[in-house]
């Protein structure tokens, strides 16, 4: 098997580290590429071309990652990873903490770690890396890795929300909501809902946002009732489809251009939060993307008429 094609197999897993690592599909896809180059021009070959790759691209998210901390403490509003339709990587032996790392809850959590905590954590707890494997990625002893590790589970434990795990209830639940909202059914939406829902959204500054989220099921069902009606009217469709392993969905405008994802957490039955990704930056990945301003400004017309 050549270099290209020994990458090629493995790309779909260095794209999964990475992106868990970043948070982004498209810092996470310039790692891989990255890695690819640092591989093509490296003059020996490795003992293990899996473990070898899965180090160099951890070592170059974690560069990314310390570069990063500023842009992110700058960012305008709240901070969301990149939509994620769908994981390249399959592991049925690891699939419950694979489909768990990509929750946005998850991605979330992961992001107030240090790099190498973070590192540490992806390679050992979501990929089930050996420490001596993981040691060699991170350039640290394993006993460093070992206390990183520790370190790192404690944070995510405190911090993990306790999500339903049944996910044909999950996605029913989901199906009621989408339905309730395309219709404006007011009741419908409230037995969804829990009591103290919260609905935020990630503007970046670079599209309308709910200023501090919006909480409360009353708040979120009168804003939910408010702004259907105009969206159907200028053509926004909403397309329900799985986001980050979640339940969720792609709004599109009249033309198919992605406007925003929306990803629903549930918990105890009812829906705990609705996230939405609105920056344009975020969304290009998965396609021409609709001006969210042009957007709001019809919408706000068409309320009006």
């Amino acid at each position: 098997m050549t270099r290209a094609e020994e990458f090629q197999e493995l790309r779909p897993r260095l794209f999964a580290i990475a992106y868990r690592m970043l948070g982004s599909v498209g810092e996470a896809e310039d790692a891989v590429q990255e890695t690819w180059l640092r591989f093509d021009a490296s003059p020996t070959s490795p003992t293990s071309t899996k473990a070898f790759l899965s180090a160099v691209v951890t070592r170059i998210s974690i560069d990314v990652l310390r570069s990063a901390r500023m842009r992110r403490e700058e960012y305008v509003g709240p901070w969301f990873p990149e939509p994620l339709l769908a994981d390249p990587y399959e592991d049925p032996q690891r699939s419950a903490e694979l489909a768990d790392s990509l929750s946005t809850a998850a991605l979330l959590l992961l992001e107030r770690l240090t790099p190498p905590e973070r590192a540490v954590f992806v390679l050992r707890e979501v990929f089930g890396f050996g420490f001596p494997e993981v040691a060699e990625a991170v350039g640290r002893s394993e006993a460093a890795c070992r206390q990183l590790a520790a370190r790192a589970r404690r944070h995510m434990d405190t911090g993990r929300a306790r999500f339903d795990a049944d996910r044909q209830e999950r996605d029913e639940l989901a199906d009621r909501f989408f339905h309730a909202f395309r219709e404006g059914d007011v009741d419908g939406l409230r037995e969804v809902l829990a009591a103290d829902v919260h609905l935020v959204g990630d503007g970046g500054g670079k599209a309308p946002r709910w200023p501090r989220g919006v909480l409360g099921v009353e708040n979120v069902v009168r804003v939910l009732a408010a702004n259907v009606p105009p969206l159907v009217r200028i053509g926004v469709t909403v397309e329900p489809r799985p986001v980050n392993g979640q339940p969720g969905a792609i709004f599109r405008d009249r033309d198919g251009q992605v406007l925003t994802t929306w990803t629903l957490d549930v918990l105890d039955g009812r829906i705990q939060t609705i996230r939405s990704v609105l920056n344009p930056d975020k969304l290009r990945h998965l396609g021409p993307v609709a001006d969210p301003w042009e957007i709001a400004r019809e919408a706000t017309e068409a309320r009006r008429s």
